[in-house]
């Protein structure tokens, strides 16, 4: 897959795909069809694996080429050791977890670098929605709720407070609107998506 490819499927993936470096070492966490690293070893030489549970997505992912393993991503990351990758990515799956802060916790134990992304509940539409007495329906957040995979909301702001409370350091953040453009002026209100580069605070010697 080249980036106009990317581009035109998932623009939100060709974003982030930029903070990703050349030739890095890569874990994509919840890959889904492997788009990601399938542009990412194709394009941008990175070495890898991506993680997924569910059969038809692990097939999707095994046919672009993608050293890809089954596994639930609820039960961790321990087949893994310390910074194993380069840069561990986590793209719109962070909500589906039960377990988020123990996850997150995992993603930055074995990777230099993580990227994380995840649906901003404060959206704008998603205030209205709720206002209007209504649970959010949006390009984001697709699903009704009855049928959503989705088992935590968070916004910008909730997720910079779960990331100080793992002693993590945000090294990016970006909101993205709809069509995967950033957002500048009032983020957590006009952004769909929240996108964070992170990784670990180094310790300071007394």
């Amino acid at each position: 897959m080249n980036f106009q490819e990317l581009s035109s499927a998932r623009p939100d993936l060709a974003f982030i795909a930029h903070w990703v470096p050349g030739g890095a070492h890569v874990l994509d966490v919840g890959c889904g069809d492997g788009a990601m690293l399938s542009y990412l070893q194709s394009d941008k030489g990175c070495t890898g694996y991506g993680i997924e549970i569910a059969d038809d997505k692990l097939l999707e992912s095994a046919r672009r080429g993608i050293n890809v393993i089954q596994q639930d991503m609820e039960k961790g990351l321990a087949i893994f050791g310390d910074n194993s990758f380069d840069t561990v990515l986590c793209l719109s799956s962070l909500q589906m977890m039960q377990h988020v802060e123990a996850l997150l916790r995992d993603i930055v134990r074995v990777g230099a670098e993580a990227i994380v992304s995840f649906p901003n509940f404060a959206y704008w539409p998603h205030r209205v929605a709720l206002a209007r007495g209504r649970m959010p329906v949006s390009k984001a957040l697709p699903y009704q709720w009855y049928d959503t995979p989705n088992v935590r909301c968070a916004t910008i702001y909730d997720f910079e407070e779960l990331a100080a409370e793992c002693g993590l350091e945000v090294l990016e953040r970006v909101a993205l609107a709809e069509g995967g453009r950033p957002v500048s002026f009032l983020p957590n209100l006009r952004g769909s998506l929240a996108v964070f580069r992170l990784r670990k605070k180094e310790r300071r010697l007394a």
